[in-house]
């Protein structure tokens, strides 16, 4: 089946794209840039940084620009997928939904208005595991925002490993939020993964913080070799 990816470049679509890659052929990824940054739909700390990533997977990007503003940015997202099924000819698309209700409804209706499959591969999965899964298959994956209590500036731009998951299921037992940020509680940009042909490298970041609020805003990246 000829699969477009909905992709944020964020460890969830990341991971769906990965597994989706082991059964299906990913034509295109298609990505929505959205103007207001507290869209509920879309993820926007470092979206740009999805052009440097679709060039390291080798894959086509679809990109489209949107108000973000509620039920509007649903238009966007259809003429998105709209494109990628006249460029691309693809008869599904992939979320990387874990539990937003919210999200998974609207793209479901969305693709069922335009006659296409939609598959969600990480709905309700564990959402510790699933931060082990990226860990242990090799992603490269940094803290994009925090936006919870008691996260600060000193959680931006730290790559997910082990010991970082271990304090961070510690602070979420203790304080109620999502260790996965399934609440908006934290977004992740993804740097190197299996499927990636080359690794992104920094070169210039600006931390934005006050209080349990902030960005880790990538303002120059690179390709290098693996």
């Amino acid at each position: 089946m000829r699969l477009g990816v909905l992709f944020s470049g964020g460890k969830d679509s990341t991971l769906a794209l990965h597994k989706t890659a082991e059964k299906a052929e990913v034509m295109c990824l298609i990505t929505l840039i959205s103007e207001n940054k507290e869209s509920y739909m879309f993820h926007t700390p470092n979206i740009d940084v999805t052009a440097i990533q679709a060039e390291a997977l080798g894959m086509p990007l679809i990109r489209k620009l949107t108000t973000g503003e509620p039920e509007k940015e649903l238009k966007d997202l259809n003429a998105a997928i709209e494109q990628a099924i006249n460029e691309f000819k693809i008869e599904g698309v992939v979320t990387g939904a874990v539990e937003s209700v919210y999200q998974a409804t609207r793209i479901q209706q969305t693709c069922n208005d335009l006659g296409v499959w939609c598959f969600n591969p990480l709905w309700k999965k564990n959402q510790k595991a699933l931060l082990e899964e990226i860990i242990s298959i090799g992603f490269k994956t940094v803290i994009s925002g925090v936006f919870a209590y008691p996260l600060d500036k000193k959680w931006l731009g730290k790559r997910i490993d082990e010991a970082l998951l271990e304090k961070l299921v510690a602070l979420s037992d203790k304080y109620g939020f999502s260790p996965s940020g399934e609440g908006g509680e934290i977004e992740t940009t993804v740097l190197d993964a299996p499927l990636f042909k080359k690794k992104i490298e920094v070169i210039n970041s600006e931390v934005e913080a006050q209080g349990n609020s902030g960005i880790f805003s990538i303002k120059r990246a690179r390709l290098t070799n693996k």
